[in-house]
This record gives C-alpha cells, sequence and structure tokens, in this order.
C-alpha cells in the first residue's frame, strides 16, 4: 500500500473516530437535559460543555493551519485550496465545514500562528506563538480568546522588542487561564481583549517607524457582514481623512435657520421638533447623501461604461401589493419596497419580462431621469432641501417626483423637488406634504407640527428669498401694479 493509500486510511480512521465521539455525546446530550438540572449543576455543565469545546477549538485550529500551510501561495497551482477549485484555504474551509468566512479566517489565523514549522535543513521551527499553543493543545484556551492574542500582538510583531512580546504573550495566556500570581481568576473574551490592546501599545510606542508610517499601513474601511437588517462598518481613518469627514457632517448638522415662510416664532418652534433623527443618524444620512453626489458626480471610475449604479431588481406585482421584498447587487440583505420605489423615483426604472423558466421575454427602455439642464433649473428655484429647518445643499439633494412616474408623474421641472437623502427616503411615511401648484412647490409639516395643515410655498434659493422680501416690503402702490 502506498503513502498516499496510508494516509487517506489514517484520516478514515480519524474520522470514524470522531464519529463514535459525535455519537457519544449525543447519547448523553439532548435537549431536555438542561431543563432537569439544578443551578450549580447547570452551571458545571455549561463549564464542562466549553471545556469540551475549547479542546475542539484547539484541533479546529490546527487541522485549519495545516490547511493553510498546505495552500500557500508560493506553491502555484499546486497549493491545496487551488486544487479543489478555491481561491484561499479559508474559502476552502467554508466549503467544508459550512463555517462563515470571518470563522474560517479565524480559524487559519490561530491555527497558522500555533502550528510548528520545519526549517529549510530540516530542523524544527517553533511556532509564532509557542505559549499560545501549548495552552491550546490542552484545551485551556478557546478560539476566540486565542484570536484575541494573536491579533493583537501581530500588530507590534515587526517593531516589538522579541522578549517583550515573548512576555506578553506568557501573561496574556496567563490571564487566560487563571494561572500565575497576576491572574487568580480566568479572564473572559472581553477583558482578555481589553488586556491586549494595553499589551499592543505598550510594545509599540517606541517602535522605530514614524507614527504616520505606522498609520498608513494600518488604515483601512471594512464593510461587515449584514446583521440585523444593517451592514456594520468599521475601520481607522487617516487623521487628516477624519478630520475633513467630521468637517462635512458638522457643516450639516449644526443648527441653522430654516423654513423662510415661517415667523421667527414658528422657526424657532420647527427647529426643536422636527428633527427626530439621533446624532448618530443624522451622520449616517449624510454620508449617504456624500456617497450619493459622489456617485453622480461623473469624476469617478466608470463601471461597464456606466457610472457606479446600483441594480435592484423588484417584482412589478410587488410594488403594486406592498408585500414583498426587492435586492439590490453587492449585499446579501434584502431591501424594503420603500427603499426600491426611493431608488426608482431617484434612478429610474426599466422594465424586464420574464417568463415562468426565466427567460428574458422583453426589455423596455429606461425611463427618464432628470437631465443635468432640469436639475439646474430646479436647484434655482428650491435652494436645497425643501423640508423647513434642512440644512442639506443642493448639490447632495436627490429630485424626488412629486407624482410619481407610476401614478403618470412627468419628469418634468414642474413635478421635481429637491430632497435629501433622508427625507426622500421618508417622506411616505413622515407626514411631510409636497405639492405643485403653477410649477411652484408648496409644503405642508406634519399634523403633530401645524394641527392646521396649512400650505405655504417653500424655498432656500437666494434669488427667490430676495424677490419675496422685495415683494413683502414694497409699497401698496407697487404691489397693486
Amino acid at each position: 500500500m502506498s503513502v498516499g493509500d496510508g494516509s487517506v486510511v489514517g484520516m478514515a480512521g480519524i474520522a470514524e473516530a470522531l464519529e463514535q465521539v459525535r455519537s457519544a455525546l449525543h447519547a448523553v446530550l439532548d435537549s431536555e437535559a438542561p431543563r432537569g438540572l439544578g443551578d450549580d449543576e447547570l452551571l458545571l455543565a455549561v463549564g464542562a460543555l466549553e471545556s469540551v469545546g475549547r479542546l475542539l477549538d484547539a484541533h479546529r485550529a490546527a487541522f485549519a493551519g495545516e490547511v493553510a500551510e498546505r495552500s500557500r501561495v508560493e506553491l502555484g497551482a499546486g497549493r491545496l485550496s487551488a486544487r479543489k477549485g478555491c481561491r484561499s484555504a479559508a474559502e476552502l474551509l467554508e466549503r467544508v465545514t459550512q463555517i462563515s468566512g470571518s470563522e474560517a479566517r479565524r480559524r487559519v489565523l490561530v491555527g497558522s500562528a500555533t502550528r510548528a514549522g520545519t526549517g529549510l535543513a530540516g530542523q524544527p521551527v517553533p511556532a509564532p506563538h509557542p505559549h499560545l499553543a501549548a495552552a491550546l493543545v490542552t484545551g485551556s484556551v478557546g478560539l476566540d480568546a486565542a484570536a484575541t492574542i494573536v491579533r493583537e500582538l501581530g500588530r507590534t510583531r515587526t517593531v516589538a522588542d522579541p522578549a517583550q512580546l515573548d512576555v506578553a504573550e506568557r501573561e496574556l495566556v496567563d490571564q487566560a487561564t487563571g494561572t500565575g500570581d497576576a491572574a487568580p481568576v480566568r479572564a473572559s473574551a472581553d477583558e482578555l481583549a481589553v488586556q491586549a490592546r494595553a499589551w499592543a501599545i505598550f510594545l509599540d510606542q517606541d517602535g522605530p517607524e514614524p507614527d504616520d508610517e505606522r498609520a498608513m499601513r494600518r488604515r483601512g474601511f471594512r464593510l461587515g457582514r449584514a446583521r440585523d437588517g444593517l451592514i456594520p462598518v468599521s475601520g481607522e481613518l487617516l487623521p487628516e481623512v477624519a478630520a475633513k469627514l467630521r468637517r462635512l457632517l458638522d457643516a450639516h448638522l449644526s443648527p441653522r435657520s430654516g423654513g423662510s415662510f415661517l415667523t421667527d416664532a414658528e422657526r424657532a418652534d420647527l427647529a426643536v421638533q422636527a428633527e427626530t433623527r439621533t446624532t448618530e443618524q443624522q451622520r449616517h444620512d449624510v454620508l449617504a447623501a456624500i456617497v450619493d453626489t459622489a456617485a453622480r458626480s461623473g469624476e469617478h471610475p466608470t463601471i461597464g461604461g456606466q457610472a457606479p449604479t446600483v441594480l435592484v431588481s423588484v417584482r412589478a406585482s410587488d410594488l403594486v401589493t406592498g408585500h414583498g421584498a426587492a435586492r439590490a447587487d453587492g449585499v446579501d440583505l434584502p431591501i424594503s419596497l420603500r427603499a426600491a420605489r426611493h431608488m426608482i423615483c431617484t434612478g429610474g426604472i426599466q422594465a424586464v419580462v420574464l417568463d415562468d423558466g426565466g427567460r428574458i421575454l422583453s426589455l423596455g427602455s429606461p425611463e427618464r431621469c432628470f437631465t443635468p439642464h432640469q436639475r439646474r433649473a430646479i436647484t434655482l428655484r428650491d435652494g436645497g432641501c425643501l423640508i423647513p429647518g434642512c440644512t442639506v445643499p443642493a448639490a447632495w439633494c436627490e429630485i424626488h417626483h412629486v407624482v410619481p412616474d407610476a401614478h403618470g408623474g412627468a419628469t418634468h421641472t414642474d413635478n421635481g423637488v429637491l430632497l435629501c437623502w433622508f427625507h426622500h427616503r421618508s417622506i411616505d411615511i413622515s407626514g411631510w406634504g409636497i405639492r405643485m401648484k403653477h410649477g411652484v412647490p408648496e409644503i405642508r409639516p406634519p399634523a403633530w407640527l401645524d394641527p392646521g395643515g396649512h400650505w405655504r410655498p417653500s424655498t432656500t434659493s437666494p434669488t427667490r428669498l430676495a424677490d419675496r422680501l422685495e415683494l413683502d416690503h414694497a409699497s401698496p402702490e407697487r404691489k397693486t401694479a
């Protein structure tokens, strides 16, 4: 029997043994087991289960590290991941285990950092994190704690003194396992993260690289995986980039009078009542306007010859009934029909008719969007977002069809008004009313803000405001004329 065959038999033996372990655990545990335990017994069982889980974590990481070693880029087309049709070791683990990409990358990170290697001359090479490797083997440290130690200390590896780095690793492992004089109890993963970050700052405070060079290396912006209907973002901005973004946000979140058709008392009352968003929500909406403005500016690279455009797909029947969801390319989450209508109003619509089998039967022409000339004219008329008290300028606004396309509304200056991203997104549920009277937009506040429901012209255009002031203060003879 060849070596290759022997290794296959060995792997099959391990898999069979693990299946026996799984069956034994299944026999011991069932869904009703926790309910029959007393409080102390329940907590003891939770701890025992976690101990078993940590032991499994150690071997999950070890196997992931071996997969990563055999999938090294240096191996070219012969690397394991490529031979199995995957781009990386993490993707291969995803396919085999059905875990998430983030969990696969975490196992690869820990497995590679705790894996002993072999030098060019065949000599053994210790693992990058030997203390952590020893604790993992015994099941004393879980995968989450191990990943925290590797991630935080890894940021300082190129600048920290090796002896100090070794001390930091050993003390963090002691904290995680509850051993040593400085660790009377085991630290939780969150507590360990705080301590690891403190060590990282200590190890890197006198690094040989200037702060600016380190910042350039560590800068980044990340879009996370969807959860609870939102896409989390994280990252690190260079100070000057953060300063520019903060200034943009401050400029549009600072209090400023609005609503030119109101009296001073009404305007003050509106400023207090009309804004219901938190500061964080307002920052989000300003950022949304920045993204939209950049996308339509024409100053960014095109995709397929077109400006960066998000494709949203939705069934026509769902738009009619108001039930269902839409999909936007680039994100896994479905989007609401309200969001789809908002994007249709802003970007137009193209009808694609499919048969039951999915074949394209007809492809309609895109509905015409407001042209740049129309946008300039509407900007001169409206000045900025029509909602009183809103300070978003015209350049950051979207054009809203007062009468929707679906109801026969024309793409004409007499049917388009400027609204910021937030007020456009929420116009159907906010209570604000908008109508056109002889081509001039009028606004009606929500009932809770103006029980009388009065319609008033609205604009922030300097020239129109000047005309209005001149008219209001003109002599009776001139008004009559």
